[in-house]
This record gives structure tokens, C-alpha cells and sequence, in this order.
């Protein structure tokens, strides 16, 4: 029997579809991922890129607070050794807010797979999900919140300091004590990498844009807009060889490649943030579903989550290039599942 809706992706944007469905008595059923050592590589565990933060500061309703006792009885007993529950006083973590997303959904009813879903058929009514442990399962609507994740360059030393001064959101992080009144770095050189490091100019002392070329790839206000501010300092012609740093502080610096020479530039800093771009998860959907020209599933009409297949519908970062906030994510999800609900009433499916 076909289920009413399957949701794939367990991000904030997949948890909150599956709450608001589940309260309408949808009987979700969420594929949130494999734990696979592939999709650790690429940053595609379940419970989505939150879960690789730390402190969540701007997510409306989680003020710092001892949130221990609350956490503790909230949660799941079985789930509470996968997320190293904070003492004292802190804003909520990624790991933390998104097991209590995950919960929020199991207490309505939602059912969860922790598998991959490596294939879908969105030509046959209804659709076919199919996963990597070989099950296959149809859906009457499908929504698909499968997210984006950030690029990085691949060096060993990027990984390590991964939530110790290494980020790859400047609205995200770059608030957080550790990177105030420092110097920081952010590698890129487009509209993206600009609004970063202006952004960060908020906070931090200096700000240093590495670029690999002598211009910037960005729009012109955005190149005026890098130039003009006396807090951006441009390494032009340099790439990133290594982020320097210890155990004790996190990060401390980044060492520079020259692109023209051989010459080399060690620069103090307390963070870094990659500004290189965002890859949307859309590798299973193979052409079913139209995508705009970076590859974002594309939301057919304005204000709803509806996509180019009548009945599948996309929630979150994996259609959204431009806030890529947690929050916002968790908007569309709402969105979507009410889309969801509302397309199958009228299709007359129960």
C-alpha cells in the first residue's frame, strides 16, 4: 500500500515537513539518511548540516540557557549518548536542536528509515522510492528537503578545525565570542565570498579576502562594496595551503600559496570561512524534476514549495540558494507539508 507521503531529508526543513504532516494525520514516513562513512566525507549525515555546528544563537525560541534538565527529559534515552549534552549555560547546539526536531516528529507519529534514498520514479503513479538497502517503497506526494551542502576545499587541516574557527556560514557563526574584535579570513572571491566578509566586518577586527586571481569574480557594487571598506583587506593572486591552529585554541592562522610565484604568507587569525559555494543534493532525482541553473530543485509558482512534477514537492536549502538559514528551512518545510496535505485532499487520497 502506497504511503500518503514519504519525506526525504532530515534537516530542519524534513523534520518540521514531518511534524506539521504527521499532525495532520499523514502518517509520514522520513528517509533521513545513512550513517555511512561516504556521507560523513561529504557532510550528508542524517540530521543535515546543523548537525555540524555548534552553538545555534539565532534560531527564535532557544535563548542560552541551562538547557541539561530540558534536554534530558525531552529527548529519548537511547539518543541522548549522540549528543554530548552541554553543562551549564549555552545557546543550544545543531546536534541538540535537531534531536529535538527529530523527536518533536516521533511524538506526532512519524515513522523513520535511516537509510539513503539512491532512487526515485516520479513517471509512475504513485511514486517509487528506492533506497540503498534495496527496499522499495511508493508515495502518493513526495517531498524532498534533501538540503545543500557547503564546498570545501578537501585539505586535511580545514577538516580538523571544522567548528574551531573553520565555517562555511558567516550568518551562522560569525557572531560567536571566539571570532569578535579578531582578524579573519574568508576564501572566495564572488558575490557570496563579499556579503561574508562584509558581514563578518560586524565583528571581527580585519577581515582578509583570499582570492586566487588580481580581480574578483563578483558584481560590481559588490567589488565596490569589498574595496570601499577600510575593515577588507584583498589577498589578491593567493590560495589557502593550510589553516594553522592547536588544540587548545582552535585556530590561530592560515598559510598562503602565492598563484604568481612561489612565495608563500602565514596570516594571524582566529577563523576561517569558505565562501566557495553550496552543492544541492539532487543527485537522485536525475533530470525528473526541472532545477534552476545551479542546480536548486525550482519552485514553480511564487510563495509555494511546488516543483515541475505535480505532487512532488521541495522544502529547504535544497531549493534555496540565498538564505540558507536554518530557520527558513524550517519554513518551507511547513510550507510544504501544508502543500502536501492540501494537493492530496484534492486528489481525493485519505
Amino acid at each position: 500500500m502506497a504511503e500518503r507521503v514519504i519525506i526525504v531529508g532530515s534537516g530542519p526543513a524534513g523534520w518540521s515537513t514531518a511534524i506539521y504532516a504527521a499532525r495532520a494525520e499523514l502518517k509520514p514516513l522520513v528517509f533521513e539518511g545513512a550513517i555511512t562513512e561516504e556521507n560523513r566525507l561529504s557532510g550528508t549525515l542524517p540530521l543535515g548540516q546543523l548537525a555540524l555546528t555548534t552553538e545555534v544563537e539565532n534560531y527564535a525560541g532557544f535563548p542560552a540557557g541551562d538547557l541539561k534538565t530540558f534536554l534530558e527529559t525531552a529527548i529519548d534515552p537511547d539518543r541522548l549518548q549522540f549528543m554530548n549534552v552541554h553543562e551549564g549555560k549555552h545557546a543550544v547546539t545543531g546536534p541538540e536542536l535537531m534531536e529535538l526536531m527529530r523527536q518533536q516528529a516521533i511524538n506526532f507519529g512519524t515513522r523513520i528509515v535511516t537509510d539513503d534514498v539512491v532512487e526515485v520514479d516520479l513517471e509512475r503513479r504513485p511514486f517509487v522510492v528506492r533506497t540503498l538497502g534495496g527496499t522499495s517503497h511508493e508515495a502518493h506526494a513526495l517531498i524532498i528537503a534533501t538540503g545543500a551542502r557547503a564546498n570545501y576545499l578537501g585539505l586535511p587541516s580545514e577538516e580538523a578545525f571544522k567548528n574551531r574557527g573553520v565555517s562555511a556560514c558567516a550568518v551562522c557563526d560569525g557572531a560567536l565570542p571566539r571570532f569578535r574584535n579578531k582578524p579573519l579570513v574568508v576564501v572566495g572571491g564572488g558575490d557570496s565570498a563579499v556579503e561574508e566578509a562584509t558581514f563578518l566586518t560586524k565583528y571581527a577586527s580585519k577581515v582578509h579576502m583570499v582570492h586566487r586571481r588580481d580581480k574578483l569574480r563578483a558584481s560590481m557594487i559588490m567589488q565596490e562594496r569589498a574595496l570601499g571598506n577600510p575593515k577588507i583587506q584583498l589577498e589578491w593572486n593567493h590560495t589557502l595551503d593550510e589553516v594553522l591552529g592547536n588544540d587548545k585554541d582552535g585556530v590561530t592562522g592560515v598559510r598562503l600559496n602565492s598563484t604568481i610565484d612561489n612565495g608563500k604568507k602565514q596570516i594571524d587569525a582566529s577563523g576561517v570561512f569558505l565562501a566557495i559555494g553550496h552543492t544541492p543534493n539532487t543527485g537522485l532525482l536525475k533530470g525528473q524534476v526541472a532545477l534552476t541553473e545551479k542546480g536548486y530543485i525550482k519552485w514553480t509558482q511564487p510563495f509555494r514549495t511546488l516543483t515541475s512534477v505535480e505532487g512532488v514537492f521541495a522544502a529547504g536549502d535544497v531549493a534555496d540558494d540565498y538564505y540558507r538559514q536554518a530557520i527558513t528551512s524550517a519554513g518551507t518545510g511547513c510550507m510544504a507539508a501544508l502543500d502536501a496535505e492540501r494537493w492530496l485532499a484534492s486528489e481525493g487520497i485519505h
